[in-house]
């Protein structure tokens, strides 16, 4: 038999493993909420927001003269051990539970009390000494506890994410340089359109993961809006007027994190508007990886019987069947994750909309959507760059000669001999499968030398004068 201690708690009592930091609230929880079998310790950033939290109101409270000094240091001390790794297995509750995030605030409150005891000289279980709610829930409440939490842990997945997505775009940057020179046949719709280069089809992707860069810190900025010292539903009781702005600055020192107090923090505490707006540009920037993939899957296709405008690199053997055959293993891969992070949006969005008055207690299962489609979008493109984009080749003569025979290139007479007799040409070449040179020539449109410098298929990768002859 293992030795246990016996806590209690509003229901009852119950014992608890005498070697756990945790106490009964959290064994209520684990057995509460068997859902997803992901603990919240494995968000450890999630759990250093955590104890961020406790060691500035512990601080604050000190200063306000409401919490002695040696319980504070005590709290802040064990805060201090959780921040440097420690305890991490304690945090055992389930990271989508009911109640708002009480088990997860509850499980912090916990652990930081028996740890705190010890640093004193006491057994875990000696609450008349330090207190899990008395002492170390002091001035606060799960409703700011928690969502600042989740602010604190979002934010820094956000830095993550950026920094994978920049290592993308600059990956997609250098084949733009790379294949500056490599002339293909631009496509919309699926059909011919006409002639760009290589280098340009990758210089557009980079520019528009780039483009999400930005909004991503946009996005972040709302995040980082915080509603500490709000309490149950943001009147501020059982915390002092000047709670609030202090718990902040000091969350703000012990972070590095640009937090700020909402204005009004009972609109904070029951709004999860920020959450939406996250979920929404996360959605946006899977959505335009996925059309990125779509089109690399595009141009790689074949090798014989496709576009087979690029290669990508072989990464695994495609078939058990097939011998070799090789796949889009990584561009498919990153497609599966933008259907995840599209479906947490989805996720995000009704339980946003569920909230009721003055408190939403659906931000567990926003929090793990938010924090899953952050993980993956930030592993997918660190996969997309390293392990697809760093490695694609061009087929220069496969997309010079795919230009070269398509009709496409009769666009560039426009604005020479007219759209009506440039669409009988377009007509003529297709159904004879001779070339819009050659027929140009033949009707007397006009000149070999006028000819070979409109259907110049380098002229038309960019703007130009029109000379009429």
């Amino acid at each position: 038999m293992k030795a246990t201690r016996l806590e209690h708690d509003l229901l009852g009592e119950r014992p608890v493993p005498a070697e756990r930091y945790f106490g009964i609230q959290t064994l209520r929880a684990t057995e509460n909420f068997a859902i997803t079998g992901i603990p919240i310790s494995h968000y450890p950033r999630l759990i250093r927001s955590l104890a961020y939290i406790k060691k500035a109101a512990a601080l604050t409270n000190r200063d306000l003269g409401l919490l002695p000094n040696e319980i504070a240091g005590a709290i802040a001390q064990a805060c201090d051990e959780i921040l440097g790794g420690a305890l991490l297995g304690e945090f055992v509750v389930d990271v989508i539970q009911g109640g708002a995030g009480t088990s997860t605030n509850m499980n912090a409150n916990e652990v930081v009390a028996n740890r705190a005891l010890e640093l004193l000289g006491h057994a875990k279980g000696e609450y008349d000494f330090v207190h899990p709610l008395n002492h170390v829930n002091m001035s606060q409440s799960t409703n700011d506890v928690y969502p600042t939490a989740l602010r604190l842990t979002l934010s820094q997945k956000m830095d993550g994410l950026m920094v994978e997505m920049h290592r993308l775009q600059q990956a997609l940057a250098a084949k733009s340089t790379e294949f500056a020179d490599v002339i293909k046949m631009g496509r919309t719709q699926l059909q011919d359109a006409v002639p760009m280069t290589l280098g340009q089809e990758f210089g557009a992707w980079a520019v528009t993961v780039g483009e999400d860069v930005l909004r991503v810190q946009e996005a972040q900025s709302l995040i980082r809006e915080v509603n500490m010292g709000a309490t149950a539903i943001g009147t501020g009781l059982n915390a002092h007027p000047d709670y609030a702005r202090l718990v902040t600055e000091k969350l703000r020192e012990l972070t590095g994190i640009p937090v700020v107090g909402a204005e009004d923090l009972v609109e904070a505490t029951q709004d999860t508007g920020a959450y939406v707006q996250l979920s929404g540009v996360l959605k946006r920037v899977a959505t335009k990886l996925s059309k990125i993939c779509n089109d690399l899957r595009l141009l790689a296709s074949g090798p014989r019987a496709g576009l087979g405008e690029i290669n990508l690199p072989a990464m695994a053997p495609g078939s058990t069947i097939m011998p070799g055959k090789v796949n889009p293993i990584i561009p498919e891969v990153v497609n599966q994750v933008a259907f995840e992070v599209i479906g947490n949006d989805i996720t995000v969005t009704l339980a946003a909309e569920a909230g009721q008055l003055e408190l939403n207690v659906m931000e567990p299962v926003i929090a793990y959507n938010l924090f899953t489609s952050l993980d993956m979008l930030g592993r997918a493109c660190r996969t997309l760059a390293d392990r697809c984009i760093a490695e694609i080749t061009a087929n220069r003569e496969a997309c010079r000669k795919m230009v070269e025979r398509s009709i496409g290139l009769v666009t560039a007479l426009n604005p020479y001999i007219g759209y009506e007799k440039s669409s009988q040409v377009a007509d003529e070449a297709l159904r004879s499968g001779r070339s819009v040179y050659e027929i140009v020539l033949e009707k007397g449109y006009l000149s070999r030398a006028e000819v070979d410098d409109i259907l110049s298929p380098e002229n038309m990768t960019r703007p130009r004068y029109i000379h009429k002859p």
